[in-house]
Parts: structure tokens; sequence; C-alpha cells
């Protein structure tokens, strides 16, 4: 009896141990679940559903067993728990597009109206191409863009570093001689000090104020309002100016070449891409141009409208499409074009910065010296 007591008492302090287990395993994985879901799903992860979502159809497998195997090479949890959701919603006999509705803050509008369009025209297979190279295309050209801001925010950082390492260290060291002189000291020479006491004696003061102050900027430019005017500086700013706009007229381009490939009414296609530009001012102007098409009017004349954003050969180069039927053919070598031109200047970027970044750094390291060197020949002087 004795035994069955202790056998029974041991069995509920198994279960009860198993039971901790599973809650704090299920704890875990809502953990990862969350954390995959906050840091969204990577392009990589989208542009190897769409490839081979493609390859498989065009195989005669059937949408809902290619979508389950696809879940299963998924490396994101989060996008693996959504591709599942798909894939019950479309063997339930749901269409994919209408299955991927409620996951439209992942795949975005161009995605899911591309794969509409796909399915009302049977030509999937063929819009799944063309969104892979879509998606690929814009890829390439984000990374472009991060690698070449790289180096130069790589640089800034370490002038920073080495600016404060000099302010608080060194710069206190060899101005303390000063004191002993009592002599006059020269305006340079009394900044750099006082800069150097802020820092040295109202240091976290200082730092819990430059991180304040960055937050302060990223909310704002977290805001509409924030965004569209940091926008317009940038667009008008000279280096950057030239690269936003080639940017932005390379997505426009693919963009609207890609929808009309897929037979999607030209204002909606004008409106899809306005919804997917980065750039607010360039989303503007495509859902003013959108409401303008509406009323009857032509895409040349009305991409007129906006010279500061679509220079002329867009406006003539749309018009040859007009005019010969071949828009969507005519736009993707326009978006051709402006990918290779952002290459160009990706590549060329550094060689541009650099030059200005070691300018900046000689005058910098000039003034401090200046600052320096000034009371010290004035001390010589006077002791001489």
């Amino acid at each position: 009896m004795a035994v069955n007591l202790q056998y029974k008492k041991d069995s509920d302090k198994s279960k009860s141990t198993n039971k901790s287990d599973l809650s704090f395993d299920l704890i875990i994985k809502k953990i990862n679940l969350y954390l995959n879901k906050f840091s969204g799903v990577p392009l990589r992860e989208k542009l190897f559903f769409i490839q081979h979502l493609g390859i498989m159809l065009k195989a005669g497998i059937s949408m809902s067993t290619a979508i389950n195997t696809l879940s299963q090479e998924s490396e994101n949890k989060y996008f693996k728990k959504i591709l599942i959701d798909i894939a019950n919603s479309v063997t339930k006999g749901t269409s994919l597009s209408a299955s991927l509705k409620p996951y439209s803050h992942i795949f975005g509008e161009l995605f899911i109206s591309m794969i509409d369009a796909g399915e009302l025209s049977g030509k999937l297979e063929e819009v799944l191409a063309q969104l892979y190279i879509q998606l690929k295309k814009q890829h390439e050209l984000i990374s472009k863009v991060k690698g070449a801001m790289t180096y130069p925010a790589v640089i800034i950082v370490a002038m920073m570093g080495i600016g404060t390492f000099m302010l608080v260290f060194v710069v206190p060291k060899i101005t303390s001689m000063f004191a002993d002189f009592n002599a006059e000291l020269p305006l340079p020479t009394k900044i750099l000090i006082s800069v150097s006491n802020t820092l040295v004696t109202h240091g976290l003061i200082v730092l819990f104020i430059l991180i304040l102050f960055i937050f302060m900027i990223v909310k704002i430019l977290k805001t509409y309002k924030g965004k569209y005017y940091m926008q317009a500086l940038l667009l008008k700013t000279p280096i950057f100016s030239s690269i936003i706009k080639k940017i932005n007229l390379a997505k426009f381009a693919r963009t609207i070449s890609s929808l009309l490939k897929t037979d999607i009414m030209i204002i909606k296609t004008f409106k899809i891409t306005g919804n997917v530009m980065g750039n607010l001012h360039y989303r503007k102007a495509l859902m003013d141009m959108a409401e303008k098409i509406k009323k009857g009017g032509q895409i040349n004349e009305v991409i007129k409208n906006y010279p500061k954003l679509f220079p002329p050969i867009v406006v003539q180069m749309v018009t040859i499409g007009e005019q010969t039927g071949e828009l969507d053919n005519i736009l993707l070598e326009l978006a051709e074009f402006y990918e290779n031109e952002v290459d160009q200047t990706m590549n060329n970027l550094p060689s541009i910065i650099e030059p200005i970044l070691i300018l900046f750094l000689g005058c910098a390291v000039g003034a401090m010296a200046v600052a320096i060197v000034m009371p010290m020949y004035s001390i010589t002087t006077a002791i001489s």
C-alpha cells in the first residue's frame, strides 16, 4: 500500500513536472513567435517562396501542397505559420490572393494585386515569375544603397568617437598647462576648453541629451509630416537628390511595367504603384496622376505636371510607349536604365563622399590644432 502511495506521488510529481515543462516550452515558443513577428519577414524568404511556388505549380503540384511544402522549408517561424495558414485556406477552396489578404502587412498590395490578376487571367505562373524579378530587383537596389552608405556611416561614427576621446582624455592634459601661466587665451582655445570641460564634468548629461535628441528626431521622422519634409529636403540635397530620384524612378518604372503585364487597369496600376513607393512625394504624385487619368488624361501629359520628380526622358519614353502600345516594355527598359544608373552611382559614391569626409576631418583636426597651438605660441613668445 505504501509502495502504491509512493508510486502515485511520484506519478503526480512527474505529471506536474511535465506540465510545467510543456507550459515553459509553450511560453518560449510564443516569445520566439512574437520576436519573429516583430522583426518581420525577410525579403529573401518571400523571394524563395515566390520562386519555388512558381516552379512547383509549373511542375503540376497543387497549390496547397506546394505552399505546405514551402512552409517546411522556411527558416522564419512567423512566416512558416503564415504559410501554413495560407495553405489551409487554399485547401478550403479560397483563392491564393484572398488567402494572402489577411497578411497584406507582410506581402504588400503589389504582391497581392499581381497574384489576383494572375489568377483571374490564368497566368499565375507568369505573374509569379514577374513578381520574383520585381522583388529581386528591389532587394538588389536596397542592398546596393545600404552597402554604399555603410562606409560613410562607419567613417562618421569613427570620427565622432575619436573626437570625443580627444576632447575627454587628451585635450584636458594639454590645456591644463595654460592655467599655470595665467595667459589670455584666444577664443578658439576657450571654446575647445569649454567643450572639453563640459564633456568631462557633464558627460552623462550630454549623452542623455544626445540620446533624447536622436529619439525625438526619429519619432518626428516617423510621422507623416516629418517624413514628408525630410524627404523634401533630401530631394533638394545635391548628392542625395540624384540618387533618390533614380531609385524611385526605377521602382516606378518596374512596378508599372510589372502591373501592366498582368492586365491590371491603368488607374489601379498607378494607385498600387503609389502605395508601394517609399517616397511620399512620388506617392502623392502617382495618386494625383491616377485621379487625372481617371478623368481622361493621357499618361504622358499627366506626368509632365511633375517635372521635379519625373525628368523629360521619362515623359518621352512614356509617350513612345503609349503611341506604340508597348508601354510595359518601354517602362521595363527605363527601369533597367535607372537601375544601372543607381548601380554606377552606388559604386562611385564612396569616392565622391570620401573627399568630403577627409575635408571635414581635416577642418576638425586643424581647428583643434590651432586652438591648442595658438596659446602655446603666445606663451613661448612671452617667456622668451
